[in-house]
């Protein structure tokens, strides 16, 4: 029980850090909801808490949608927010071949897989929809590192998320491993 408080705590606290973000472009990506649904397929048995970070990155990606739409006149396309959620699916995937082995290696080269994949899958997203990019191998490539002369490089982006990645699994495993020990939770995952 006191594992699924914690879990909650951090899943709900990751929500409201992306949406209070939102105002400080120097941290933009430095979000917990990967590495939360990474963590949770790692570290909790029950799979519905797994489902969690869905609701948190659906319901802050539609607070950041009002957000831009209302400041910068800039709206996401649902394909995108689509994209998200598949990108929480992978991280509970990757979350589900981590738990079969926990370690810190497997923790460590699962957020790297995850942050890698999110920005490639996102970035790529946003080539194949945004009018700006040209639909070449060149405009991919321009998506995928220097993105919009109005934002920062996306390759700034990455950082950010790599960044917070690695610091919301370090966290959430340095808060929840205490408790799951001894409660002895086993992963769903690891059985399979």
């Amino acid at each position: 029980m006191k594992t699924n408080l914690v879990a909650l705590f951090l899943i709900l606290a990751a929500a409201l850090w992306r949406v209070a973000l939102v105002s400080v472009p120097a941290l933009s990506n430095v979000a917990p909801i990967t590495a939360l649904a990474l963590c949770g397929a790692v570290y909790f048995r029950d799979w519905r808490w797994w489902l969690v970070p869905f609701a948190a990155i659906t319901l802050s990606d539609l607070w950041i949608d009002h957000y831009y739409a209302t400041r910068f006149g800039y709206t996401w396309p649902f394909s995108e927010m689509l994209l998200r959620a598949a990108c929480v699916a992978a991280a509970v995937g990757i979350g589900c071949l981590v738990a079969r082995r926990r370690t810190a290696f497997g923790l460590v080269a699962g957020t790297l897989g995850n942050a890698i994949l999110f920005y490639l899958v996102t970035n790529t997203g946003v080539w194949a929809h945004d009018a700006y990019y040209a639909k070449t191998l060149a405009g991919w490539c321009q998506a995928l590192t220097v993105g919009h002369p109005e934002f920062p490089p996306t390759l700034w982006f990455f950082r950010n998320t790599l960044l917070g990645d690695l610091l919301f699994t370090g966290l959430f495993a340095f808060a929840v491993k205490p408790v799951s020990s001894r409660n002895t939770i086993a992963p769903v995952c690891a059985s399979q």
